[in-house]
């Protein structure tokens, strides 16, 4: 593998700030499931709508994370497969014996 240019590197170390906060790891897990909503989400990870959207924008801010207006009602998703696949790969990596 040729070395990493600097830009690289600086982008690969803010995708992993962005997962280094455990509400915005277990939103990401609860999107695993699908679409879902800025209150279903803040439900889920057991924190309030308000925090639920100030983590959700740091989220689409790194491309994580997406949303679709529906009116009023805004539905958050994974951006695309690759979060999924970069979730799934550090959860077996850290239950890894």
């Amino acid at each position: 593998m040729p070395p990493l240019a600097a830009e690289q590197a600086r982008q690969l170390a803010e995708l992993f700030s962005a997962l280094s906060d455990p509400s915005r790891v277990r939103i990401i897990a609860a999107l695993l499931d699908g679409e879902t909503n800025v209150g279903t989400l803040a439900s889920i990870v057991g924190i309030s709508e308000s925090a639920a959207s100030h983590q959700l924008r740091t989220l689409r801010q790194m491309r994580l994370v997406r949303a679709r207006r529906e009116g009023r009602r805004i539905a958050y998703s994974l951006d695309d497969a690759h979060v999924a696949d970069i979730f799934q790969r550090s959860l077996d990596h850290i239950q890894h014996d």
